[in-house]
């Protein structure tokens, strides 16, 4: 996984890295950093970046953001709100949201660039659980998922949302989420590509329908199944 700790080094973007794949590493172009939305795992392709990029992927996953940095979680000040077409709006700090009932998993990540990462062990709080206090209107039919990132966005039907492994993870194979995978709180929906798994989550807005997010205003599906949607086009 990318580690923050050295921001001198700017990652290779999204074209950048397909560009090394079809290319090689003579063909790679440095791009702006779009490193959210797309992760997965570098197998034997990490051989082909420069020893300063290897070092700052050491577990073989790869992070992508909109922005030019991550945004940073303090326990003191953050809140989670879910409001929209609700009865009982909610401000959770983190806290209150690790003291709900707690869900654990172990799902596959799979990215729409082709890579997977296998076997991770989610914890955190689902969805359904956190609708449950809302309570969502009668005409509601979709949730925005507003990130710290500015402006990344994506969406949900309610349907999919309440599906039995969509959660709002906190931990992530026995740790807390650490920054560069979304800390303080990711959403994890396997079912679907990473860029649907929002991730430094801070705002849920009940919809009357689901909106298009950051990708798909560019064109990627609204319902990026795995196995079923091509992601982009």
């Amino acid at each position: 996984m990318d580690d923050p700790q050295q921001p001198d080094l700017r990652p290779y973007g999204r074209r950048a890295f397909l560009g090394m794949l079809l290319g090689g590493a003579s063909a790679l172009f440095w791009a702006r950093p779009v490193w959210h939305g797309i992760e997965g795992v570098l197998s034997p392709a990490a051989d082909l970046l420069p020893s300063q990029v290897r070092s700052i992927v050491p577990s073989g996953w790869r992070i992508y953001t909109v922005a030019d940095t991550m945004p940073t979680f303090d326990p003191a000040s953050w809140r989670l709100r879910i409001d929209g077409l609700v009865e009982r709006p909610l401000t959770l700090t983190y806290e209150d949201l690790r003291a709900m009932p707690q869900a654990r998993q172990v799902t596959d990540f799979h990215c729409v660039t082709g890579w997977s990462v296998g076997h991770v062990r989610w914890g955190g709080v689902r969805i359904r659980h956190l609708l449950a206090r809302a309570k969502p209107r009668a005409e509601a039919g979709g949730l925005a998922f507003v990130s710290a990132e500015r402006p990344y966005v994506d969406s949900l039907t309610l349907r999919q949302a309440y599906l039995s492994d969509v959660m709002l993870a906190y931990d992530m194979d026995g740790q807390r989420l650490r920054q560069e995978h979304g800390a303080p709180v990711r959403l994890v929906i396997p079912e679907m590509y990473g860029y649907k798994n929002v991730k430094w989550v801070e705002r849920i807005t009940v919809t009357r329908a689901p909106i298009d997010g950051y990708w798909e205003q560019r064109g990627y599906d609204r319902n990026a199944w795995v196995g079923r949607s091509n992601g982009y086009g």
